[in-house]
């Protein structure tokens, strides 16, 4: 079993900068593919971006469109966390994000955190 655990959400201002960070412990972290979704109040989650497993130092990442370019997934496998650096932050990216993880690329997650909140004020 994977636990996951988010710190860092807040309040900023739009165009200001928050960074996410999610511990994960119960399996080697390396071994996982890592994500972030969000989810908006009266909305459906929502994919965010993601990175894949693996040793190092080169990784594949994807995101949303609505998120690229302003966000940033990395890993630091030494310290089994996976950081979300959000930039150029807009209003209607508040929501509670999710850390997310899962066996393999292709496979949906299955380990989910309890969230943590971020909202931007206009």
């Amino acid at each position: 079993q994977v636990q996951l655990v988010e710190s860092g959400g807040g309040l900023v201002e739009a165009g200001g900068s928050l960074t996410l960070s999610c511990a994960a412990s119960g399996r080697t972290f390396s071994s996982l593919v890592m994500g972030w979704f969000r989810q908006a109040p009266g909305k459906a989650r929502e994919f965010v971006a993601a990175i894949t497993r693996g040793g190092g130092p080169t990784y594949y990442s994807d995101y949303s469109d609505s998120v690229k370019g302003r966000y940033t997934i990395s890993r630091d496998n030494a310290k089994n966390t996976v950081t979300l650096l959000m930039n150029r932050l807009k209003p209607e990216d508040t929501a509670v994000y999710y850390c997310a993880a899962s066996s393999r690329w292709s496979e949906p997650f299955h380990y989910w955190g309890q969230g943590t909140q971020v909202t931007v004020s206009s």
